[in-house]
């Protein structure tokens, strides 16, 4: 890392000094670690002996260690330990006692048979922050059951929308549920701490102290799902509208849609506001659609979706795809190519705000030059901040947390690595 990089790699992080420590598996968990270790915090990733976290062997191409989890888990540090063991147990609640949020995505109730949940971790620090992810929450009749993000994206309203009308539901290329729930776990922590700072600030000390199960950020997958799908339960609950699959539409908007181009690539136009409408039929050769007054609103565009549509497919099928958005362009139309992961690499727009970096990474099986990652988000300075390093090696970094956390000496750190390997 040159010198420039690094001195930014250290600025503009605003967790700088928070410790975090992750006891979560999979994607959701680790992505609301990867978010706050992304903006400075020490995000300390504990991970089971022998195997650590299962993402790592999660779409493995080669080696022993995944690019997702390198990925997902960027910027932080592995502990091994043993959750199921004394040793372990003790060594989770002596982190948590000098962490600043713990952040964790086991069943309900998993932390508790354990001993070391909401009761254990306060009494070993009455400051500290919980975030508990889970298929249904901590709380109601489903909370117990297991659940990976597909089921919650069901049980939320969001996989009913996705794919083609007439067809099964679809799902999308990634965990967005995880993700999702990732990124409301990454902000709740981030709440509560700010809550903390403005009671310290305040010296409000007298204040009767709600337990920290009560004040735990409580994350549900199929929650966080259902909180992106904008007014579909406000439309049925007041008018009954059942929202239905609209492939590449959106219902109630036109026209928007993916378009299939001479060059057999698609493109997106959202030509759907009313000024823009008129440009686009323009540009496409049919001012008759722009000036006809039973298409001058979104909703009577919408009763005609059909025939905009092949009137667009059939302007974009003859003519290549960077023809047709050169022509867009020009006349002010919001469109775009669907890019794949070789054109978001070699594209001028994320390279100017460094939205990919590159990484030499041991994959197990030999060194991968130059792998692209993508940025940190959201963007600071005009361009994203670096990334310090990818997902780490299984247990790399336990003696090193014991001793910068702990103060255990070289001794004790490498007689309970021992321990746990054993």
């Amino acid at each position: 890392m040159s010198g420039g990089v690094q001195e930014r790699a250290q600025q503009d992080r605003p967790l700088q000094g928070i410790r975090v420590l992750e006891l979560g598996n999979y994607i959701a968990a680790p992505t609301a670690g990867r978010l706050l270790a992304d903006f400075g915090a020490d995000v300390v990733k504990v991970e089971r002996p022998g195997t650590g976290d299962e993402l790592r062997r999660w779409r493995l191409h080669a080696g022993d260690t995944s690019m997702l989890f390198r990925t997902i888990n960027r910027g932080k540090r592995s502990v091994v330990l043993d959750l199921r063991s004394d040793a372990g147990r003790a060594a989770v609640l002596a982190l948590a006692a000098e962490a600043d949020v713990v952040l964790e995505n086991f069943r309900p109730g998993t932390l508790e048979r354990w001993g070391i949940g909401p009761a254990e971790l306060e009494a070993v620090n009455p400051d500290l922050v919980l975030v508990r992810i889970s298929a249904f929450g901590q709380t109601g009749p489903m909370s117990a059951r297991p659940g990976f993000a597909a089921v919650a994206e069901a049980y939320g309203g969001f996989r009913e929308l996705v794919g083609e009308p007439g067809r099964p539901p679809s799902r999308t290329g990634f965990s967005i549920g995880d993700s999702i729930a990732g990124l409301y776990a990454a902000f709740g922590a981030v709440m509560r701490l700010l809550e903390r700072e403005r009671a310290r600030a305040a010296a409000e000390g007298t204040a009767p102290r709600i337990p920290l199960d009560a004040r735990a950020i409580d994350v549900a997958l199929n929650e966080a799902m259902l909180s992106v799908t904008e007014s579909l339960v406000p439309e049925f609950s007041a008018y009954g509208q059942r929202r239905e699959r609209t492939g590449g539409r959106m219902e109630g908007i036109a026209p928007s849609n993916a378009y299939l181009c001479a060059d057999g690539r698609s493109i997106v136009v959202a030509g759907n506001g009313d000024g823009i409408f008129r440009r686009y039929m323009e540009a496409i050769g049919r001012p008759d659609l722009g000036a006809d007054p039973a298409l001058a609103s979104n909703e009577l565009r919408w009763a005609r979706r059909d025939e905009l549509d092949d009137a667009i497919g059939a302007w974009t099928a003859a003519r290549p795809s960077g023809e047709a958005l050169d022509a867009l362009d020009a006349a002010g139309v919001p469109a775009g190519p669907i890019y794949t992961a070789e054109d978001v690499i070699a594209d001028e727009q994320y390279a100017a705000r460094e939205m990919i970096q590159r990484f030499d990474i041991d994959d197990g099986a030999g060194v991968r030059e130059g792998v692209a990652m993508p940025g940190i988000v959201p963007v600071v300075g005009g361009r994203s901040l670096p990334i310090t390093h990818p997902g780490p090696d299984l247990g790399a970094d336990t003696r090193e947390v014991l001793a910068e956390w702990l103060g255990w000496d070289e001794a004790r750190a490498n007689a309970l690595v021992q321990e746990e390997a054993a």
